[in-house]
């Protein structure tokens, strides 16, 4: 994101509606040339984290954490660089997007000291999720 550009917003909410419990070391993902995607009311879309850092297009995205899917219950723009925030806790910032799964749903690709799963932070369905402006 240009800093020149972007203006306060509102923080995107949402809640966990499927928990995922696994880590993969060879994903495969691709990081779409955005930095921002709007996300609307209703939308499911798939939490991943990962320790890796690159965020030119097309960088491949092999080490992940399977979070959950999480439905946005407040429509807003989920940036590049915001905080994510699971039940009051910091999980990492959002990375950038995947869209190998499009149009069903992206993958939000969130960066984090490690790949972490669902199961590793206790994920429950109805867990609530945050995505703020940093």
């Amino acid at each position: 994101m240009n800093p020149a550009e972007d203006g306060p917003k509102r923080t995107v909410e949402g809640v966990v509606v499927k928990v995922l419990t696994h880590r993969r070391t060879d994903r495969g993902m691709s990081l779409e040339e955005f930095a921002s995607r709007c996300v609307r009311e209703g939308d499911v879309h798939e939490l991943v984290t990962t320790d890796q850092d690159e965020t030119r297009t097309g960088a491949r995205i092999d080490r992940v954490g399977f979070l959950g899917f999480a439905e946005i219950l407040r429509a807003g723009v989920v940036d590049r660089g915001d905080e994510v925030w699971l039940d009051g806790g910091r999980v990492g910032t959002v990375l950038g997007f995947d869209g190998c799964h499009l149009p069903n749903h992206y993958n939000i690709l969130i960066r984090s000291d490690r790949p972490v799963s669902g199961g590793d932070l206790d994920l429950k369905p109805e867990t609530r999720v945050l995505f703020r402006q940093a």
